[in-house]
């Protein structure tokens, strides 16, 4: 039997990413007309710009002249695998400050200021202080780490992310014996940020990591990517990294860094809590209940590949979880 459903009920995982259906059009052209009409029906359907928008938007990025950075050191974790174009990854977004679709944005965040910009670090550290974001970029050398990077709704990249571990920056501030979990929080400015005028979520965004996955060496202070300053869709001017976890854990814009006892509430968890937990680890064992997890689309790739564990990290972290049901603690 047929059943219809609507757009609610299509996983972002079941649609193809436009980048894809660009690269194939000219090839399936002359074969499949009909099927390329119904697939430019569908865009108008799915309110996505036009193939000319993003085109557009994807050349204003190549060509705008973001500074480079003073890369030390270069690593690769996602085992010699190509990394995504620079064009997807500023253009192909989750940054819903800037609105829900994947293409809003590489437009939206232009207008947003990232100097001055400020992070304050407060609670339970010895060395409390507000730090100017050119004086982050300045606290330990910058390296390059070419991380897998897995969103829960099905697509994945790899980015070459540049940064430092968010650990050498914690011993700088010396954490009090009572600090378990470190909180972070995004800008609220609704005027920059024309997202927050909706209440698709409750603002600011908000998230959170126990202080051993904040301290663990893969868990990236985020300053850049491709060796340049990052773009403002993808965070500017300094995001969290954390490569097993799915994607919305890298909070974006970050201007408070806050040590606490209690675990700290996380926007998505609030949101909904039945489908975003806490650790919220990268587990193809565990479905969304909304579609499974078991499998994932490589932005630049037609078909899916297997999810891995801990998204291929869990040599280097499920020690971080020995004795916990993570099914439960998901």
């Amino acid at each position: 039997m047929f059943i219809k459903k609507s757009s609610e009920d299509i996983p972002s995982s079941e649609i193809t990413p436009k980048r894809t259906y660009l690269n194939r059009r000219t090839f399936l052209a002359s074969g499949a007309v009909a099927a390329a009409a119904a697939l430019v029906g569908s865009r108008k359907w799915l309110k996505l710009p036009s193939p000319e928008a993003s085109v557009s938007a994807a050349s204003a990025q190549s060509e705008s002249g973001n500074p480079k950075l003073d890369v030390v050191k270069k690593t690769d974790y996602a085992a010699g695998e190509k990394a995504t174009s620079l064009k997807d990854i500023t253009n192909y977004n989750n940054f819903y400050e800037f609105g829900t679709d994947k293409y809003s944005p590489a437009g939206e965040a232009q207008q947003l200021r990232t100097r001055p910009w400020t992070v304050s670090v407060e609670g339970l550290v010895k060395k409390p202080k507000t730090y100017d974001i050119d004086a982050i970029l300045k606290l330990a050398p910058l390296e390059e780490r070419i991380y897998r990077h897995r969103c829960v709704e099905g697509w994945s990249m790899v980015i070459p992310w540049v940064g430092f571990p968010l650990g050498s920056f914690i011993r700088q501030l010396e954490p009090m014996s009572n600090a378990k979990y470190v909180a972070f929080t995004t800008l609220y400015d609704p005027k920059q940020m024309p997202g927050q005028n909706s209440s698709v979520l409750n603002w600011p965004y908000v998230e959170g990591l126990r202080l051993d996955e904040a301290q663990h060496p893969l868990t990236l202070l985020c300053l850049g990517l491709y060796g340049e300053v990052l773009p403002k869709q993808d965070g500017a001017p300094l995001r969290l990294v954390v490569p097993w976890k799915y994607g919305f854990k890298g909070i974006k814009s970050i201007v408070k860094i806050r040590f606490v006892e209690s675990q700290p509430a996380t926007t998505w968890n609030k949101s909904a809590p039945n489908e975003y937990g806490f650790y919220s680890n990268v587990n193809p064992h565990v479905d969304h209940p909304r579609w499974s997890q078991a499998k994932e689309r490589r932005i630049g790739e037609f078909l899916k590949r297997d999810t891995l564990m801990f998204n291929g990290y869990g040599d280097q972290v499920a020690g971080l979880y020995a004795g916990m049901d993570l099914r439960k603690d998901f």
